[in-house]
């Protein structure tokens, strides 16, 4: 478990899973309420309920607040066996696209890496808290379709991890920019048309075909 994770004591008394639960909801609703420049430890602990103390037993500042706050919404991502490659894909593409139209994920996830551009700290905590963590979905779907036979197994280490890399940040970087950036939708026939791209290439003929075709 990493020190980033919510759930990872510090020192004193035992953590609490309902105060920590309370502590990251409250974080939220106040960046929509109040937006990232006007929240406030204060501000969450009253919405909270607890003191003010508590939060920084937990967290060391507003950054890793609400980071962890974001962290935990991403978690929430499963990918269950669909039966093949592309429908696993499409199904977490929904999915994550579904999770991102929630106002306190949207809201959250824009103020923390507007934030980060100026701060190198907070820019590795979203690494470490979000994408190193989210990049298990990336895995586990790459693991599944090798033992289908719709992937090669890649033997050297080194390759994997890039593919996997490069897998993560184009699903992840598409459906983000098509919800936050470019605001359009992200529906069924769009999770369609972008996996058999995904999965087809550029090549001649890629977006008549279909997946599994």
């Amino acid at each position: 478990m990493s020190d980033s994770d919510p759930r990872t004591s510090r020192t004193g008394r035992p953590r609490s899973t309902e105060a920590d639960a309370a502590i990251l909801e409250a974080t939220r609703a106040s960046l929509v309420d109040l937006g990232w420049s006007k929240l406030t430890m204060g501000d969450v602990a009253t919405r909270a309920g607890v003191a003010k103390t508590t939060l920084y037993r937990r967290w060391a500042g507003k950054n890793e607040l609400v980071v962890d706050a974001v962290a935990v919404l991403f978690d929430e991502l499963e990918l269950p066996d669909r039966g093949s490659l592309a429908a696993d894909v499409q199904g977490v593409v929904l999915q994550f696209a579904a999770l991102l139209e929630r106002p306190e994920t949207r809201t959250a996830l824009m103020a923390v890496v507007a934030e980060s551009t100026r701060d190198e700290s907070l820019r590795m905590r979203i690494r470490d808290s979000i994408v190193e963590r989210q990049k298990r979905l990336v895995l586990e779907g790459r693991r599944r379709a090798q033992q289908r036979g719709e992937l090669p197994v890649e033997t050297d280490a080194a390759v994997a991890n890039r593919t996997a890399d490069l897998i993560f940040d184009v699903i992840a970087g598409a459906v983000v920019h098509r919800l936050l950036v470019s605001a359009e939708p992200v529906d069924t026939d769009w999770a369609r048309q972008f996996t058999l791209l995904l999965l087809s290439g550029l090549g001649p003929g890629a977006m008549e075909r279909r997946p599994g075709s």
